[in-house]
């Protein structure tokens, strides 16, 4: 379970602002973002996929669970390989989710988000709908993209907040996805599991004793083709370390 927005063509400066948590149990195996075959992304050495990327060529994959799990499949594949594929293919965004939807029975339901600053598409193989994106402000969690949930609300508010002025502070950005605040219980969404647990889901930082978010990243993408990525990650220990990378699309990592 994720919780996710982005800025596209919006600042004038950043056509792509991305921010993302990644919340899953804490003792999944998972690799911290690394620099592999021209891609920079966290790896889930369970599966072996990814649930957010980039390349050096600027292509671009992001990737959040559905929650219906009266909709899960008989041994399904791993969704963390449909960001991974298209990161590491060639295959135009459309004609790629073309490709998937056909198989999309062979998955449990997923979000995906994926292109580069100038093709970026979105499908889920709930709605089972190719959409190319407009310029605007993108909020995403374990619903379909833009459904109200109060976190997608506030991540979308508190981001267009962000980056209203010219200059972007990364530290501000890293506030937003550490927002521990939950939604009144009126406004929780029913996703089929136990109020209690929707409850503690529905902040955009989620801390459990088991489960939470173990991931926070920030992508900016300048307009000169400079792409800066910083990812915040959960250890074993419970100690939060930063990372961050630096590379032109096209150019040298």
């Amino acid at each position: 379970m994720c919780t996710l927005a982005f800025a596209y063509k919006v600042h004038p400066d950043y056509p792509m602002i991305f921010i993302g948590n990644r919340d899953e149990f804490y003792n999944r195996l998972t690799q911290n973002a690394e620099i592999w075959n021209g891609i920079l992304s966290g790896i889930d050495l369970e599966k072996g996929g990814t649930w957010t990327g980039i390349s050096q060529s600027g292509r671009m994959a992001f990737l959040t669970n559905y929650r219906d799990f009266s909709l899960h499949v008989e041994n399904p594949e791993s969704r963390g390989f449909l960001t991974k594929d298209f990161l590491t293919g060639n295959l135009h965004p459309e004609a790629y989710l073309k490709q998937i939807a056909i198989q999309k029975s062979r998955y449990n339901p997923y979000n995906l988000v994926v292109g580069d600053i100038e093709n970026l598409y979105y499908y889920s193989n709930i709605s089972d709908e190719i959409v190319r994106l407009k310029p605007g402000i993108y909020g995403l969690s374990n619903a379909l993209l833009d459904v109200p949930w109060p976190k997608v609300q506030k991540i979308k508010t508190e981001l267009s907040e962000a980056i209203s002025s010219s200059n972007v502070d990364v530290e501000a950005l890293f506030r937003i996805l550490e927002n521990s605040e939950l939604a009144l219980d009126g406004e929780l969404p029913s996703t089929g599991i136990e109020f209690a647990l929707e409850k503690a889901l529905s902040s955009i930082f989620i801390a459990l004793e088991a489960y939470g978010t173990r991931y926070e990243t920030v992508i900016l993408t300048h307009r000169s083709g400079q792409v800066m990525f910083f990812e915040k990650s959960l250890s074993s220990t419970g100690a939060w370390a930063l990372r961050k990378f630096q590379f032109l699309v096209n150019g040298g990592i």
